[in-house]
């Protein structure tokens, strides 16, 4: 890989907010929401789930989000992966991503593995017939051959998961998302997506990752972001930024 392809940048986002809009009164029934929607009697408010968020990530990097639980992290995976558009600021995105954010999302449970695969495939931007070939490997791959004709919705949760992951990871995109997938499943299946996570790593991929197990956040990432109620409170080396979060953690 040419010095110039690992200071591609894969991933810019500049002061990147996201905000909701909420009620600020409790209602007692359907039909009094109704009422006081027409009425105009509904008062909003604004509640950000993310807020002036910037980083790069270039290609090779591993960068980490940790956090307590709804401090924004999935949130930030979505924005990038362009399921939800900022409120402000922008996201600019370089190549192809496999979002590893909720596996299964996109599967239909009355078609079979094999027909999800090449379903899932070209959602991911590979077309049919590339799908179609590769069929067999991934299926060998996830341990699912013999499961190949059966409709997903037979199958179980680490049976989805190892489905999705096998599919989506069966290339290098340019940008892989991961939301928690490397704790999900057997020990098997997470010794196997992470020494795969890092073959990709390897062959130049960005990644972006969410997890609440540190001693992944040390081992895997180059750099780390730490979000508190969507706000960057630390980026930067990952030991530097997880002893932030943990004397946070420990007030």
């Amino acid at each position: 890989m040419s010095q110039n392809s690992k200071n591609e940048l894969i991933v810019d986002v500049r002061d990147a907010s996201l905000a909701y809009r909420r009620t600020r009164h409790r209602v007692s029934s359907l039909k009094q929401t109704a009422i006081d929607t027409i009425k105009k009697r509904m008062a909003y408010e604004e509640f950000f789930a993310l807020s002036g968020v910037s980083m790069e990530i270039k290609r090779g990097e591993t960068v980490a989000v940790i956090g307590r639980n709804g401090a924004g992290k999935s949130t930030l995976l979505k924005v990038v992966a362009r399921v939800l558009p900022p409120t402000t600021g922008r996201v600019i995105v370089h190549g192809s991503v496999a979002p590893m954010i909720e596996l299964g999302a996109g599967f239909n449970p009355e078609l079979t593995g094999a027909e999800n695969m090449v379903l899932y495939g070209t959602l991911l931007g590979r077309t049919p017939a590339e799908m179609r070939a590769r069929i067999e490997p991934i299926a060998e791959w996830a341990g699912l051959t013999e499961h190949l004709d059966i409709p997903v919705r037979a199958y179980s949760s680490g049976m989805v998961a190892r489905l999705a992951f096998a599919t989506a990871t069966d290339n290098t995109p340019d940008l892989l998302l991961i939301d928690e997938v490397l704790s999900v499943g057997d020990e098997d299946f997470q010794e196997r997506s992470r020494a795969r996570t890092e073959q990709l790593m390897n062959g130049g991929c960005a990644v972006l990752l969410v997890t609440h197990d540190l001693a992944t956040v040390r081992n895997m990432a180059t750099r780390a972001i730490y979000l508190d109620h969507g706000v960057p409170k630390a980026n930067g080396k990952p030991e530097k930024v997880i002893d932030r979060y943990l004397a946070d953690l420990h007030k």
